[in-house]
């Protein structure tokens, strides 16, 4: 299993760095730059033209990654990582869209509001019965930290868990807005998934070797999209990953583990909330210099300092290293 784990995460961090030899020069070679939004911070336009839908590298890879080294367990019968790459892949397709619409615009407006959000709740509430339909969904939620389990009726779980994936996709949306932040921010994530599925073995080993392959995906994504990037993710790239973290928590029958888990998007989200209320309830005024939080620290929000973007993302994904860890001792006892 060790070996099998290794093995998933170098073979997709290869792909994708090498596919991104060929794939980026072609997209700024059919002109996929990126649109920068007239309301972002002015040093960001800087970055207009640059290509976007680069998370083509790490979708690429851990899909190569799942029907080779994840084989053996498809063909007995594990199907947990298939499940959550195609949970993935159909926000993915979302974003896709999304990114599409953005290129034929040229302007940095894809899909409506809402035509996303319905597009993303239908694809949730497939999927997830898919998963309890397949015995990887009970109506119960477990809650990390203190190892007890709420049950629910049916109706109320799907309900909830349906919006919590649409919160959580949405939410990974927001945090990409700086080169390298939602990647490195995930990259702990996909390390506490890796570390769970290693740990409680048997049946979690398929999605094991989904989020081993998914985090060498991204180092190798990385290697482009660190500021300075040379490619975007785009909404195809983030949409997937959005998909990707709670498909790993749903599979794993925990979706509660999101809330430590995830703590940097959760944070990143309610900074937009705020903004927008507090701008609405005052009639204009602003609670942050601009949000989502990271564009506050790099406007030099509260203390005067404008932070950049390397010490923003060596921040955010700290905490998310953090939360991970806190995240793995949390539900460690689950099956003791």
């Amino acid at each position: 299993m060790t070996q099998r784990l290794i093995l998933s995460f170098l073979a997709a961090f290869a792909l994708a760095a090498l596919l991104g030899t060929v794939y980026v020069p072609w997209l700024r070679k059919i002109k996929a730059g990126q649109e920068i939004k007239e309301i972002g911070p002015n040093w960001h336009k800087t970055k207009a033209g640059t290509p976007t839908m680069g998370g083509v590298l790490f979708i690429t890879a851990v899909t190569a990654v799942v029907f080779s080294f994840g084989f053996a367990f498809i063909r007995d019968g594990e199907l947990g990582a298939l499940f959550v790459l195609v949970f993935s892949l159909f926000f993915g397709a979302i974003g896709f869209l999304d990114d599409y619409e953005k290129l034929k615009k040229k302007q940095n407006l894809g899909l409506s509001a809402g035509a996303k959000f319905i597009l993303q709740l239908a694809v949730a509430v497939a999927l997830l019965y898919l998963l309890r339909l397949e015995g990887y969904l009970t109506p119960s939620l477990y809650v990390p930290f203190w190892n007890a389990t709420i049950h629910l009726p049916e109706w109320m779980y799907f309900v909830l868990c349906a919006f919590i994936v649409v919160g959580t996709v949405n939410a990974v949306n927001i945090t990409d807005g700086i080169d390298g932040l939602a990647a490195s921010v995930c990259v702990p994530v996909f390390l506490f998934y890796t570390a769970v599925s290693y740990f409680w073995g048997g049946q979690y080993g398929c999605l094991g070797v989904f989020s081993a392959g998914l985090t060498g995906g991204l180092f190798g994504f990385l290697l482009y999209n660190f500021h300075p990037a040379k490619c975007f993710m785009g909404d195809t790239g983030s949409l997937f990953l959005g998909g990707a973290v709670c498909g790993m928590a749903f599979a794993l029958d925990m979706p509660l583990i999101l809330v430590p888990l995830c703590l940097v998007f959760i944070l990143e989200t309610l900074s937009d909330i705020i903004q927008v209320t507090y701008f609405k309830l005052t009639h204009g005024k602003r609670f942050f210099k601009m949000a989502p939080f990271h564009h506050h620290l790099e406007m030099g929000g509260w203390l005067g300092h404008k932070w950049t973007e390397v010490q923003i993302v060596s921040l955010f994904a700290g905490i998310s290293l953090a939360c991970a860890l806190v995240s793995f001792f949390s539900c460690m006892g689950r099956f003791n």
